[in-house]
């Protein structure tokens, strides 16, 4: 449904994507993700024929997105990176109208529609105040009903949570779950890392506009290699920063470790070196007669990931 063959598209001299290619079927979720920069707007606009590419092909239900014809417009549902596409001056209600009606609803089917659509994403009693108005959050929620109005094949989203609160977003992720589960093909570019477990069923990550990544999200996870972990120790004697000689002593090269205060007990910051074994630093500690009360992954395995893949190092 959705379909972006050897993509590339400069700005001047700056290559903002470089032979990117992007498949998603029928009900399918995929994430797009990277940093700032890495090229997941452009190719959003690719796809819904708002930018020609310079090299390669974007399809979109089969049609070339440039050659994008109104009914097809109709069929695609966009919610983009920033607010400036809405009506600032009108209502929210005004505004789902406006659009409804350019897709070529009639203003009674318009109106309902809105109505419709501003309850489920819990704008109601902001419907007849100006967009203007309301907070970057409320107008992300009023883009995302706006998207929503043809009930499309093909929804395209731009940062969707970005100004949202976790129950909104939540909120808004449970609207998109459910339109894919109706049939449609959705790209979900974010930075929101966390938010794509238990939700996309495939992800593609881009870095400086080449594709760093393309899988399932277990396949991301595996890409995980862990080294930062956050200890939580005890050991009877001295407190806080005064151990942390004993415990250098201890683990010797195979790893950093730093203090964190933390209330009644000892937090510590554990950094593994490149050919260092968690199990056998833990084994050092617990023979300087330190408990180790507990250990976890400073980060996600998702966010670890992220940074292997995207370059963000340490």
């Amino acid at each position: 449904m959705v379909e972006a063959r050897g993509v590339s598209r400069r700005f001047g001299a700056r290559v903002a994507l470089a032979d990117v290619s992007l498949v998603v079927d029928e009900g399918e979720i995929v994430a797009l993700l990277g940093p700032n920069g890495a090229g997941k707007t452009t190719l959003v606009r690719v796809l819904t024929g708002l930018v020609k590419p310079d090299d390669g092909s974007a399809r979109v239900l089969g049609i070339d997105t440039w050659d994008c014809p109104r009914e097809l417009r109709a069929r695609m549902g966009l919610v983009p990176s920033g607010d400036r596409s809405l009506y600032l001056r009108i209502s929210g209600l005004e505004n789902l109208v406006f659009f409804g009606r350019l897709h070529g609803l009639s203003r009674r089917e318009a109106t309902a529609r809105a109505w419709e659509l501003l309850e489920l994403v819990g704008l109601m009693e902001a419907a007849r105040v100006r967009s203007g108005f309301y907070s970057h959050g409320m107008q992300k929620r009023l883009s995302i009903a706006r998207a929503f109005l043809t009930e499309p094949s093909v929804l395209l989203i731009d940062e969707a949570t970005h100004d949202l609160d976790p129950e909104a977003a939540a909120a808004m992720r449970e609207l998109v779950r459910g339109l894919a589960d109706r049939g449609a093909a959705v790209v979900w570019a974010t930075q929101r890392i966390e938010e794509i477990r238990g939700f996309a069923d495939r992800v593609t990550l881009l870095r400086t506009g080449e594709v760093a990544f393309s899988g399932s999200v277990s396949d991301l996870i595996a890409v995980a290699v862990p080294r930062r972990y956050v200890l939580r120790l005890r050991n009877g004697r001295a407190a806080g920063r005064e151990l942390e000689p004993a415990l250098r002593d201890a683990i010797g090269r195979r790893a950093t470790i730093a203090a964190v205060e933390d209330g009644d007990a000892e937090h510590y910051l554990l950094h593994l070196a490149a050919d260092a074994v968690l199990g056998d630093v833990l084994a050092s500690l617990t023979a300087a007669d330190v408990d180790v009360v507990a250990c976890r992954e400073e980060r996600s395995e998702i966010e670890s990931a992220y940074l292997n893949l995207a370059g963000g190092g340490e």
